[in-house]
């Protein structure tokens, strides 16, 4: 009897010590899952008409008409822009800077979509360069990647206009690359998704992050550009930082460095293929935009909000919920392999998981449990797998619980 105590005891301490480890390996590397500070920076800025909404809107301060509204986002690939270096200078593969384009891409694009916004939007590029680093043949994949990226959106009716940037050779600044964007658009009003009509009694249709749509040409790890910090020094080992110093911040303790067990170049079993770490690590982000454009221009009404699990992963909708909301996710997707071999190399408790990742499921739609075929079958239409996965329930607080198996997670 004495030892099994122990023995449990001694088990809760572990799980303690590595929740605690896991805590500081977050805070050791600079990163948040909840940009907290970033939050309380701006919460004097002007929340614009909607604050509920996904992205700010404001009056049409371009056009002056006061049934339009403007938006303007600002985004970008984030530290996947790392990743893809690694990759490029291990296997000599420039094309993988075409990926760092679309997620530069995508991370503005489907916000906008978020708001209902999926035609007509101009886009402005950033791109901060070590050009001792980064050569040009880099800097032409990047920008051709973002051009071809808008035609190909163009034969699905999303038009996006490339308006040029700024290219900058800042190498005290920034160590390899950063890949970033502005886009902006006037839209009518009436038109907007606001996430005002979320309500008790809607339901929540998740599209999967991962697999492959009609429109992608392979197999899509579902990781997005979120949490990368995290995901390439958990799964990364040692090589990288013995040989690729200008990766990553020299000043963080060795300890939170690349400690995982992975080369890029390694290969695991997705399904029946056998894939590349890197490969999974540096799928571009899907963007939703084909599927959610169909959609918006046939099925507004019928959508009460929208919510783009992106950073703060499937903790995101707490913040655009318009009252006091229960959010119960009881029916989400078994992750995809990209985020079992993320989590097997932390140590990470779910909880911390699905607060930092999107964990297969990228995008949520709130409407009446009556209309949850519309968008099935849209998704479907596209090959996105698809399902309702949570509920709406009225609460004298917003929270949001999410059942993995026999396990309750709460934020």
């Amino acid at each position: 009897m004495y030892n099994s105590i122990v023995n449990c005891i001694q088990i809760r301490n572990s799980q303690l010590k590595n929740s605690k480890l896991q805590m500081s390996l977050y805070s050791k590397r600079g990163v948040s899952a909840q940009k907290e500070e970033v939050h309380t920076a701006v919460q004097e800025l002007d929340q614009g008409l909607y604050p509920n909404a996904f992205c700010k809107i404001y009056p049409d301060y371009l056009g002056g008409d006061q049934n339009f509204v403007n938006v303007m986002h600002a985004d970008g690939a984030g530290t996947k822009s790392i990743l893809a270096y690694l990759y490029w200078k291990e296997t000599g593969d420039i094309n993988v800077w075409k990926g760092i384009a679309q997620d530069a891409v995508v991370m503005n694009l489907d916000d906008l979509l978020c708001v209902g916004i999926y035609d007509t939007i101009v886009f402005n590029s950033t791109i901060d360069r070590n050009k001792k680093l980064i050569p040009g043949n880099v800097l032409e994949q990047i920008i051709n990647g973002t051009q071809h990226l808008f035609d190909e959106l163009k034969t699905y009716g999303v038009n996006i206009h490339y308006l040029g940037g700024e290219t900058a050779d800042v190498g005290d600044v920034v160590r390899t690359v950063a890949v970033n964007g502005t886009m902006t658009c006037r839209w009518p009003k009436n038109k907007i998704i606001t996430n005002d009509k979320i309500q008790a009694g809607d339901i929540i249709v998740g599209f999967a992050s991962y697999g492959q749509a009609t429109y992608e040409t392979e197999y899509n790890s579902g990781l997005g550009s979120n949490g990368l910090t995290s995901a390439r020094h958990d799964v990364l080992n040692k090589f990288y930082a013995e040989n690729f110093k200008e990766s990553f911040d020299n000043n963080l303790e060795d300890a939170v460095v690349y400690i995982g067990k992975y080369r890029l170049t390694d290969v695991v079993a997705v399904g029946s293929e056998q894939l590349a770490v890197g490969k999974l690590l540096l799928s571009p982000t899907r963007t939703y935009a084909p599927v959610l454009m169909q959609l918006l221009q046939n099925n507004f009404d019928k959508i009460h909000g929208l919510i783009h699990c992106s950073g703060g992963g499937q903790t995101k909708c707490m913040r655009y919920l318009p009252a006091n909301f229960k959010i119960i996710k009881d029916n989400l997707f078994s992750p995809p392999p990209i985020f079992n071999i993320i989590q097997q190399n932390s140590g990470s408790t779910n909880k911390e998981m699905y607060e930092v990742f999107n964990m297969g499921c990228r995008l949520e739609i709130y409407c009446k449990p009556q209309d949850a075929q519309t968008m099935i079958d849209a998704a479907k239409s596209f090959n996105i797998d698809v399902q309702i996965i949570g509920r709406v329930e009225e609460s004298d607080k917003k929270e949001l619980v999410i059942k993995i198996g026999e396990e309750e997670l709460r934020y």
